[in-house]
């Protein structure tokens, strides 16, 4: 499979493309939630949403890393190399440290300071994902 990965002229491009489609879902709507967790939207109960949201979420982070993985393992001698790979898989895990944080206080039942900051802190470290995405190929 990693030979035709490499040598089908479609075939990582396609993962690339998918690898998008799943960041997208993933920030997205990670976004929309922190958007009503800051008092946007308040006529939409945050339950109901973060079920939604959550959700689509994690489906677009289930392609994501599916896809990441199957790039990484095509070049993963260079990819270990690159600074903006590990820095990458660095955030990677404080996303999942922040995540593990806000899910285990019960922000979304609190809704207060903390819960507002985590989730600010949750798209800083997102964006900082998708940037250095980017930064690999260069």
């Amino acid at each position: 499979m990693l030979t035709e990965l490499r040598s089908h002229v479609w075939a990582y491009p396609a993962l690339e493309a998918l690898h998008i489609v799943g960041i997208a879902l993933l920030l997205g709507n990670l976004v929309t939630l922190e958007l009503r967790v800051w008092g946007r939207s308040v006529a939409i109960p945050v339950d109901a949403l973060a079920r939604l949201a959550l959700g689509i979420a994690l489906a677009g982070f289930a392609l994501a890393a599916a896809s990441g993985l199957l790039m990484f393992a095509t070049q993963p001698s260079e990819l270990l190399g690159n600074r903006s790979f590990l820095v990458k898989m660095g955030l990677l895990a404080a996303a999942a440290g922040n995540a593990a944080w806000f899910h285990g206080r019960g922000s979304l039942r609190r809704l207060d300071r903390t819960a507002r900051l985590q989730m600010l802190v949750s798209t800083a470290i997102w964006i900082g994902v998708v940037f250095c995405g980017r930064w690999i190929a260069y």
